[in-house]
């Protein structure tokens, strides 16, 4: 066993390397999980395209999904094709500059989409897209 020597040099710093490293892994990862934590997380099978563009996630982008199972989501939140109008009216008053980003399931009919765009134009809604899963390269 040994004894303690008071003339040896205790330490007196703590080294931060560790944790600056530390530090500087969580914001990467933060950083690299952001976007998806921005898009909806309601599952969809988008359908594919050959010819699609990438596009931007702003602030602006609202997302309308419906999903397999015929269900309404605005941003996340579900909502019912009667409240449709309403819910894109108050959301246009808070965002002027809305882009509505329709995320619909490929095996969703064409008439729910088109039934789901007709309550967004009523609203207000001039803006908008149809996310599709983009053609492997």
């Amino acid at each position: 066993m040994q004894e303690f020597d008071p003339e040896e040099e205790s330490i007196t710093g703590i080294n931060v390397t560790p944790l600056v490293d530390i530090t500087l892994v969580l914001l990467i990862i933060f950083m690299v999980t952001a976007r998806f934590i921005s898009e909806p997380s309601v599952g969809v099978k988008l359908p594919k395209s050959s010819q699609s563009n990438k596009t931007e996630v702003t602030d602006n982008n609202v997302f309308l999904t419906i999903d397999v199972k015929h269900e309404i989501y605005l941003n996340g939140k579900r909502v019912q094709i009667k409240d449709l109008q309403g819910e894109m009216a108050s959301l246009l008053k808070a965002k002027p500059n809305m882009n509505l980003i329709v995320r619909a399931d490929r095996n969703v009919t064409h008439g729910e989409v088109i039934e789901a765009l007709d309550q967004a134009r009523a609203a207000g809604v001039t803006q908008f897209g149809f996310a599709v899963e983009g053609a492997e390269k």
